[in-house]
């Protein structure tokens, strides 16, 4: 935020220092409340005598207490204080246990209820910690409250408040009485106001990004959910909301506002609840009204059936085949349906109330006759095939001999396979003892490798460290380039001012040298003034040069002696009188420029009078040349009625008199009005004079005025030269960091070289990665397959048993209807009774088939004792081949496993070299944004300097424009001169043709009187003239109703008049106020000239200082510069030797994955060969299902490749955790890179800003 300093005058720590040191008020009020003696007097002497001397420390104001005894300035103002009774009220504090006494003893509720804040004693004695406390007995009232305060204070700084601030409201400690100018004085001195514009010009909201997506979510929230993180979320908001980018910005955590720009986001949020609020009302509503819709829709249809119904029913009452069918339908069987349909349901009802029943009995019948079967079968099979035992015993054997011969088969073909598998493994072998010299090999390479990295990481900590000494550096040329930038828009802003003010200068003196001629005399005098006050101002010039090095003197000497109190006091002292001299000299000056801004003010407002007065002769003279045509009309008229009435009668005699009293009238209105016009051009013609002596002197101080601003402007010109030179030493920095940047661009082209080719070799890994992968899940499913070729052989058993049990009871259940079940319940009845009597029979036979049955088993014993001590023999031995293979296999094995650890141990230095490289980018990047930020810098500031030529290229073509509209204003007053003359010459021509008319009229008066003579000869002619008269009275008639028609358009004309007036009068009120407005800023613009002049001279002198300290930088930065290439020539040699070295060590990482490929075929072919193999054994396994030692043997097959596979995926999850790790180390590398490409845009945002 850019703001500066305020010097408030007054500082508060004076006071606090007197109230709170060691011998201040406070002090004193508690040493005297210890003495028994002491007195409001000795307080008040004690107080006297130790800070009488401060300057805080003031006599007492009769204002506000006349017995007050001494005063003290506190920021807000002088406060009286009155001692007495001080000393009792701090001696007596309000007792704890007393308070505690009252509130737990009192029974009056009035007095509880005034103690309850009061917190009173505890009634358990706290717990001594070993430290010695002082008691509470002697504690004063003074005490309490200090340590109120600090607790107040302790509070307070635990906590982060924008203002606190005790304010006074009034002067006179009235209650409710608030002095709104005391206040306001107040919060100016303590920076209230201050602080509050400061917060205003900045950012004083502030929201953290989830409480701001908690809440302003719903603006937005589809945006919202798509964002990665809360911040993307909060920008998607603000982009909803299309809020100016400079009412906001988005923080690392935060989001900030501008003030006032919540209460608008809460209008948002409140437009868009109400939205989602009405569309969900309108859904709501909508979807009662289709439901109300729908409701009646089928009221209506129902309806329609309704009276279908009816009227069909009405048609076909009295229809002869409707009382046929009425008649025959109660004695159909299709209308008694339902009385049928009961009575079946009832017999259902009791078939299933006795099917249970029959169900156990038919299944106890079917289970004994089922014995019986089973029983009839076996014996008929025994005595059928007692002759032929011997001969089926013979033919298993013959056939058991011929299964043996085809396992010995197998085994040769099995022994083979084992020696073609050894050939295999001892080149595997071989091929292992390459791979492990060339990981061997690659192992010393990566020991070099690790020695050169370590010395390449020493120095990229050397450039490191230079880079963040030149980055401190550039933010410091930074900073003073803003600064620079800020006291040039400044100058800028003084020059512009002053060059308004001396253009509007030129103006007028434009506009008023036409008059120049005219007042030679005035301002040859007003010259001599010019000359008096030149020396004059030299003079003040002088002692103010000699003040201001007074004031240097003075300041150097108040550094110096600064240890020394009683000299700065009186130093101080001569400061204050030798300020109060300038300030004087000062007011003088200010005084002398309200005066010019006075006579200013004065000459607007005569030329605005004298508009005025032109204004009103213009209206004059259109009076008088109206009246003037009048006038001549009415004389015209005059003269034809004279002409042709004649003189003989008396009725002419009357109209003679009427028109010369008429005549008499109208020459006292023309003279009152040439008396009139007189007078005011006179007034005028004085007016006049006096306004052009007048603007004379003020042509003299206007050019005194622009004598003094050419001067400004002369040193505001230097100061641009010192600009421009300035400006030409950036745009040499510019060309050198512009030579830099292409540099660093070619070594940033070489570094995206090489992150390609690290690419194709990670993406040549993780290919690497998926085909083992691949094969993993492939041995994975042959383990399951065994497992499941074990479960089918233990369950094919007991699926053979159950199957005969399960077709007979779907046989059973299929031929076993409902309705046969009904049928057949009586005739099962019957035959139970037969059952039985079988039953009985069948139990004598059963105990016959019984010893036949003892005599097969023995039999049956005998050939299996056999087969066991036989065939047995053989199956041992095919077991003891097969645990030969599993063994070859296992050693196949562990080799893959060793296999599998050198290629991690191979990825592992390949992460390394990955990271190493990674860390290069990384380098590479920092050095890429610093050169983007020097290239946006000097970007900026062109655009700064195009911008500074746009304004003074727009500033000439406004002294352009100001010039030509001086030029028209002078040919505007040359042509109100010329129109002023030619109404003095009118005036001249109206006053010969009054002097012309009165004339005639003279001569028409003497003719009549030689009419009254010759009466005697009208008398003759009485009756022609009679004939006359009627004819004149008509044409007078005519006359009056043209009269008529005269007068309505001179009131016409009158309207009109007035309308011009009021609409001159209006333009003139305008006029006025935008002269008004003028005036003020022009009064305006001559004190900011004022204090902008000062505010250069400081600046200049800073500006030169800054300029010494700048120089001194750009020397050491073009040192560090040098030495900056230098190191960035020894990196990019380093960068070379490195990327050498990596190519080898990829290219032997490739030959190595090569190896690895190759092994890892072969095991895939051994695999392939082994499953075959297994796949054979359990080809075997399934002939011999009852050896359980094979089964035994397969379980622990199968345990041992669970342990190979756990151990494999242990090695895949392992290097799985590895990639994730480098996923996420690279994902956290780009997420910084981002946040430090995010942070260098809000810098170049910034620095724009500020430029």
């Amino acid at each position: 935020i850019d703001w500066v300093m305020v010097d408030f005058g007054m500082d508060l720590a004076a006071a606090i220092i007197m109230f709170e040191k060691p011998m201040g008020i406070w002090a004193i009020l508690e040493e005297e409340s210890l003495f028994p003696k002491a007195t409001d007097k000795s307080f008040e002497e004690k107080l006297k005598a130790s800070l009488g001397k401060l300057p805080v420390f003031l006599k007492p104001q009769s204002k506000t207490d006349k017995n007050a005894h001494f005063a003290i300035s506190h920021y807000a103002g002088i406060v009286s204080y009155n001692v007495t009774g001080w000393l009792e009220k701090n001696k007596d504090p309000v007792n704890d246990s007393v308070v505690e006494i009252l509130k737990s003893t009192s029974s009056v509720p009035l007095l509880v209820h005034l103690w309850r804040d009061h917190p009173g004693q505890p009634t358990t004695a706290p717990k001594d910690d070993g430290k010695k406390k002082k008691k509470g007995g002697g504690k004063t009232v003074s005490s309490y409250f200090k340590g109120q305060l600090d607790d107040l204070m302790t509070t307070l700084y635990k906590t982060e408040p924008h203002f606190i601030r005790c304010v006074v409201p009034n002067t006179h400690k009235q209650p409710g009485g608030v002095e709104s100018g005391l206040v306001m004085h107040q919060y100016q001195c303590n920076g209230v106001l201050a602080g509050i514009a400061i917060c205003r010009a900045g950012f004083p909201n502030k929201l953290p990004y989830p409480e701001f997506k908690a809440r302003y979510n719903i603006i937005a929230a589809r945006a919202v959910a798509k964002a990665k993180n809360d911040k993307a979320a909060a920008g998607a908001v603000m982009d909803v909301v299309k809020l100016d980018k400079e009412k906001f910005r988005l923080g690392h955590t935060k989001i900030f506002f501008r003030a006032g720009i919540l209460g608008f986001m809460e209008e948002v949020r409140e437009d868009k609840i109400g939205s989602v609020l009405s569309w969900l009302q309108a859904g709501a509503r909508g979807k009662a009204s289709r439901m109300q819709f729908k409701k009646l829709q089928d009221q209506k249809l129902a309806l329609y059936s309704l009276q279908r119904t009816i009227r069909n029913y009405m048609m076909a009452k009295t229809w002869p085949w409707m009382t046929i069918w009425l008649a025959i339908k109660p004695n159909l069987k299709c209308t008694q349906f339902s009385k049928y349909k009961k009575e079946f349901e009832d017999k259902i009802a009791l078939a299933e109330a006795n099917i249970d029943q029959a169900f156990a009995a038919r299944e106890k019948v079917q289970a004994v006759h089922d014995n019986l079967a089973s029983q009839k079968n076996d014996i008929t099979l025994a005595l059928q095939s007692g002759g032929s035992a011997v001969q089926d015993i013979i033919d298993k054997t013959v056939r058991i001999e011929g299964m043996a011969a085809d396992v010995k088969k197998e085994l040769d073909d099995v022994n083979k396979r084992i020696a073609s598998e050894k050939e295999q493994k001892s080149a595997l072998e071989q091929q292992m003892a390459k791979t492990n010299s060339a990981v061997s090999q690659l192992e010393q390479e990566v020991g070099t490798l690790e020695g050169t990295l370590g010395s390449a990481e020493q120095d990229r900590a050397d450039k490191d460290e230079q880079i963040v000494t030149l980055k401190q550096e550039i933010e410091h040329q930074s900073e003073m380039i803003v600064k620079l930038g800020k006291e040039k828009r400044s100058c800028g802003d003084s020059k512009q001012k002053t060059e308004e003010d001396i253009q509007s200068a030129e103006d007028k003196c434009n506009h008023l040298s036409r008059v120049k001629g005219k007042l030679e005399q005035s301002l040859d005098e007003a010259e001599d003034a010019l000359e008096r006050e030149r020396k004059v101002k030299g003079d003040v010039e002088k002692s103010k040069r000699k003040i201001e090095g007074d004031l240097k003197m003075t300041q150097e000497a108040a550094n110096d002696l600064e240890r020394v109190k009683a000299e700065l006091n009186q130093s101080l002292a001569r400061k204050e009188k030798e300020c109060s001299a300038l300030s004087a000299k000062i007011e003088d000056e200010a005084s002398l420029g309200s005066k010019y801004a006075k006579q200013m003010k004065e000459l607007h407002a005569r030329v605005e009078e004298l508009e005025e007065e032109t204004a009103i002769e213009r209206n004059s003279r259109s009076k008088a040349e109206k009246s003037r045509t009048m006038l001549k009309k009415d004389i015209e008229d005059i003269a034809s009625r004279l002409d042709e009435a004649g003189s003989n009668t008396a009725t002419q005699v009357e109209l003679n008199k009427k028109r010369e009293a008429e005549l008499a009238r109208i020459r006292g209105e023309l003279d009152e009005l040439n008396i009139s016009q007189e007078g005011t051009l006179a007034a005028l013609r004085m007016k006049h004079n006096k306004n052009m002596g007048e603007l004379g002197e003020q042509i003299d101080n206007l050019n005194a005025s622009k004598m003094k601003s050419e001067k400004d402007k002369a040193g505001l010109e230097r100061d641009l030269a010192d600009a421009r030179s300035g400006l030409e030493d950036a745009v040499k920095a510019k060309a050198e960091f512009d030579k830099q940047s292409k540099l660093l661009h070619g070594s940033i082209v070489d570094g995206n070289t090489r992150l390609d080719e690290m690419a194709r070799g990670l993406n040549e890994a993780e290919s690497s990665q998926k085909r083992m992968d691949v094969e993993n899940q492939d041995l994975n499913r042959q383990i399951e397959e065994l497992e499941n070729a074990t479960a089918l052989t233990g369950k094919a058993k007991s699926s053979l048993n159950t199957q005969l049990e399960d077709m007979k009871a779907l046989a059973d259940s299929e031929a076993k209807d409902r309705a046969a079940l009904l049928t057949k319940f009586k005739m099962l009845s019957t035959d139970l009774e037969n059952l039985r009597e079988k039953i009985e029979n069948e139990n004598i036979r059963k105990s016959d088939a019984m010893k036949t049955l003892s005599k097969a088993q023995a039999e049956i014993q005998l050939w299996r004792s056999r087969f066991e001590t036989e065939g047995m023999g053989r199956v041992e031995e095919l077991e003891a081949g097969r645990s030969k293979l599993q063994s070859r296999i296992v050693e196949a094995e562990e080799t893959v496993d060793s296999l599998q650890t050198k290629i991690a141990n191979v990825e592992k230095s390949k992460a390394r070299l990955a990271a190493d490289l990674d860390e290069m980018a990384m380098e590479y990047e920092r050095v890429h944004a610093a050169t983007l930020i020097t290239e946006k810098r000097s970007k900026n500031f062109e655009k700064v300097q195009g911008e500074w030529q746009a304004k003074a290229n727009d500033i000439f073509e406004e002294i352009q424009a100001s010039q030509n509209e001086g030029r028209n204003f002078s040919s505007e007053l040359f042509r109100l001169r010329a129109a002023h003359d030619e109404a003095i010459e009118q005036l001249d021509i109206v006053k010969r043709e009054n002097k012309n008319l009165a004339d005639e009229i003279r001569d028409l008066l003497d003719q009549l009187g030689d009419g009254g003579r010759s009466i005697h000869d009208l008398d003759k002619q009485r009756r022609h003239l009679e004939q006359e008269k009627e004819e004149l009275q008509a044409a007078l008639e005519e006359a009056e109703s043209t009269l008529e028609q005269e007068e309505n358009k001179v009131l016409r004309a009158q309207l009109e008049l007035s309308q011009v007036r009021q609409d001159v009068d209006r333009k003139v009120v305008e006029k006025e106020e935008e002269f008004n407005n003028t005036r003020k800023n022009h009064s305006r613009a001559m004190e900011s000239v004022g204090a902008s002049l000062e505010a250069e001279q400081r600046s200049k002198g800073e500006a030169l200082r800054i300029k010494k300290k700048l120089e001194g930088d750009i020397n050491e930065l073009e040192i560090g510069l040098d030495s900056a290439n230098k190191a960035n020539a020894e990196g990019l040699k380093a960068i070379k030797r490195y990327q050498g070295q990596l190519r080898e060590t990829i290219q032997a990482y490739e030959d190595a994955a090569r190896a690895r490929q190759q092994v890892t075929e072969q095991v895939g072919i051994a695999d392939r060969k082994a499953s075959a193999l297994s796949g054979e054994m359990e080809e075997s396994r399934a002939l011999l299902d009852s050896a359980e030692r094979s089964n035994r043997q397969l379980v622990a097959d199968i345990a041992d490749s669970r342990n190979a596979v756990s151990e494999m995926q242990s090695i895949n999850s392992r290097d799985q955790a590895t990639k994730r790790n480098l996923e996420g180390s690279i994902h956290t590398i780009q997420a910084e890179i981002d946040g430090m490409l995010h942070a260098a845009k809000n810098a170049e945002e910034k620095s724009k800003k500020a430029m």
